[in-house]
């Protein structure tokens, strides 16, 4: 296995691939992803911060305690991947999938989840407040003492959604 330069920050990475590689605590800030192949890769603790990563594929990627802050994910692929207790926020979500994905302890504050798919979400304890969540699909998402004040939930799915101790 090749070991990777851990410092990619501004980098033109598009469609590259790091499919199953190991950037855990990478250095990824404002690094253009686009179309990236990042499936089952480790950034657990990797500093994403206002990367460009629509369209990326990350499903089963690693992301705990990422920081992904100002990040683009518009339509990128986040099924099955872990991102519990990352920092999302005022990130762009919109048409993301999340289907699946462990998002437990995530702050969502200010995030554009816009017609995101959030089916089967583990959203335990996730800070959702001011977050756009208008169109999105929750469809037997947990969302049990997530917080939801100021959160837009116009046109949002929330069949079988499960809210218990969730805010508001």
């Amino acid at each position: 296995m090749v070991k990777l330069i851990k410092d990619l920050s501004g980098a033109n990475l598009l469609g590259a691939n790091f499919r199953g590689e190991d950037l855990s605590g990478a250095n990824l800030k404002g690094t253009n992803l686009r179309w990236a192949d990042l499936v089952g890769a480790d950034l657990s603790e990797a500093n994403l911060e206002g990367a460009d990563l629509e369209d990326a594929d990350l499903s089963g990627a690693n992301l705990e305690k990422a920081n992904l802050s100002g990040a683009n994910l518009k339509g990128a692929n986040l099924k099955n991947a872990c991102l519990e207790g990352a920092d999302l926020r005022e990130a762009n979500l919109e048409d993301a999938n999340l289907e699946d994905a462990d998002l437990s302890w995530v702050d969502f504050e200010g995030t554009n989840l816009k017609g995101a798919d959030l089916r089967w979400a583990n959203l335990w304890r996730a800070n959702l407040k001011d977050a756009n969540l208008s169109e999105a699909t929750l469809e037997d998402a947990d969302l049990s003492n997530a917080y939801l004040r100021g959160a837009n939930l116009k046109g949002a799915c929330l069949d079988w959604t499960y809210l218990e101790g969730a805010l508001i």
